[in-house]
């Protein structure tokens, strides 16, 4: 099974909570409230969201986050990336020499394809869809990359 780590859910979470007030700068213990998550997990994934530049901090009294760019402008893959590293699904697909059978496997090509499928149909999808899902709105989207992945190959 594909899935991504729960930290990850949670900045999903996290996003769309601040996708959802873009002009307020948000303190993390306010984020834990609204999203029902603990305060020490919210700060830790905001240090790594602000780490890749998805998320800005601003200190002092008023201070939060926010995010730092227009949910729009957020790809569901540029999240995950931020979170997990980069997008494979096999450690071939990262980069050669990771895998001790690269030599001998003949489906390393095809998993690579897949790989970028995967990746396309994300970096096909914004923060804002997720923030305001609309199962139409993704769907085309999803269709969308998927024609696009098609006609790249």
């Amino acid at each position: 099974m594909l899935r991504i780590s729960k930290l990850t859910d949670y900045a999903t979470v996290l996003l769309a909570a601040l996708a959802h007030r873009p002009d307020e700068c948000v303190p993390a213990s306010r984020l834990a409230e609204l999203t029902k998550l603990e305060t020490p997990t919210v700060a830790k994934v905001l240090k790594t969201l602000a780490r890749s530049g998805l998320v800005t901090s601003v200190r002092g009294v008023n201070g939060g986050y926010k995010l730092a760019e227009p949910p729009e402008e957020i790809s569901v893959a540029g999240i995950v990336s931020a979170m997990e590293g980069p997008i494979a699904l096999t450690e071939c697909g990262l980069e050669p020499g990771l895998c001790s059978h690269e030599s001998d496997c003949s489906l390393r090509g095809n998993w690579q394809k897949i790989g970028r499928a995967v990746e396309s149909a994300l970096a096909g999808l914004s923060l804002a869809d997720l923030a305001e899902p609309s199962s139409r709105r993704i769907a085309i989207r999803a269709e969308v990359a998927a024609s696009s992945q098609r006609e790249m190959s």
